[in-house]
């Protein structure tokens, strides 16, 4: 008896520093999906943030906002052009525009007559990363981190461990904008669920998705929990469903480096965050690039099952959120970064901000797949 205890103890402390991943099995099985789907538009400097609005893709593209009409050959025109790069878009079915810069500026407007004014009556919200609308019409505004000034920085949040994100509300009524989450852990995505007083949060350095409600004072209950990967935007469906964008992978490098202190603060201090063994939206291809003896290519070949940095994923969701369905751009495919994503129609359109392009999925070619 006292040997077993001796063992149990022994075996728990063995566990506590074990680094383990989940595996991409079952609904998220790895496949090429992403890397067979249609590229509407290719060589776009860093898309993101899509929406859509009537026959239009609306998305940004660093400190410009552009619109693409899917009717017309997907020609491209410029909306607006700002003095820093937008971090976030929100639209709702009453025309409502809003818009944040990564310098904490807030702008809002109507869609019809494209005119946006900024709120100037608070103080900026440092670091937004994603907006949307209630029912009621105020916008609720994520802020990835108190730590770092803007989005394009996030790997440093991570790297120091952040849990300083929150979630405010802005009410268009009373002018007044309030914090209704703190502590959180990097939020990336947002979503105003449609049948309910309730949101849905993707926490990006804790890799699950939580839900919180509007009307309650309970906290917020994780629906999605132990994601292979590191969430970003996630939207509702026509259908009640979910779709949740992954923008890199976790791996076990990373997740022991996120433990060794020592190590990791001379890598931050020393070395250009372009190099950090980090997760990114685009890993590099030159040599100094991490992992370059880790047989990420064999035979001079990029296999896709070789340890990365970067992924492509979009994960559907049912409506108790979930995972069914998984759409991949492996290690060697060339639709990673995938940050954001909207629906009009049957049809769904992401944008891979690693490799400056926008794909079209088809609902109906998914179920069948």
């Amino acid at each position: 008896m006292i040997i077993d205890e001796f063992f149990d103890r022994f075996l728990e402390r063995i566990r506590t520093k074990a680094i383990v991943v989940p595996p991409l099995d079952g609904a998220m099985r790895p496949n090429n999906i992403l890397d067979e789907s249609n590229v509407i538009r290719n060589n776009i400097d860093r898309p993101d943030n899509l929406i859509a609005i009537g026959q239009e893709l609306w998305f940004s593209s660093k400190n410009r906002l552009l619109k693409l009409n899917i009717s017309a050959d997907f020609d491209i025109e410029l909306v607006s052009e700002f003095e820093s790069n937008i971090a976030c878009i929100a639209s709702n079915s009453n025309h409502n525009l809003a818009i944040g810069l990564e310098d904490g500026k807030l702008f809002t407007g109507q869609i019809n007559n494209q005119t946006l004014e900024e709120l100037t009556e608070q103080e900026n919200v440092q670091c937004p990363t994603a907006m949307t609308f209630t029912h009621e019409g105020s916008l609720l505004i994520c802020q990835g981190s108190k730590n770092i000034q803007i989005s394009s920085e996030m790997t440093r949040d991570l790297m120091q461990h952040g849990r300083s994100g929150s979630v405010w509300m802005h009410d268009f009524k009373t002018e007044k904008r309030s914090c209704i989450l703190k502590d959180l852990c990097y939020p990336y995505g947002i979503v105003a669920l449609s049948k309910c007083d309730e949101i849905l949060i993707s926490e990006c350095w804790k890799h699950q998705i939580i839900k919180f409600s509007l009307k309650g004072t309970d906290k917020p209950v994780p629906v999605f929990s132990d994601i292979p990967g590191y969430p970003a935007r996630i939207i509702e469906l026509n259908d009640s469903e979910f779709m949740l964008c992954v923008f890199a992978p976790r791996n076990r490098l990373i997740e022991f480096v996120l433990r060794e202190h020592e190590f990791r603060k001379q890598m931050v201090d020393t070395i250009d965050p372009e190099y950090w063994i980090a997760p990114t939206l685009r890993s590099t291809h030159g040599f100094l690039a991490p992992l370059q003896q880790g047989g990420v290519k064999v035979m001079g070949i990029h296999k896709p099952w070789a340890p990365s940095l970067s992924y492509g994923m979009m994960v559907q969701l049912d409506q108790n959120q979930s995972p069914v369905k998984s759409y991949h751009s492996r290690a060697n495919g060339h639709r990673h970064g995938i940050t954001s994503c909207c629906q009009m129609g049957n049809r769904i359109f992401a944008t891979s901000k690693g490799d400056d392009c926008i794909v079209e999925l088809l609902i109906n070619a998914r179920r069948e797949s």
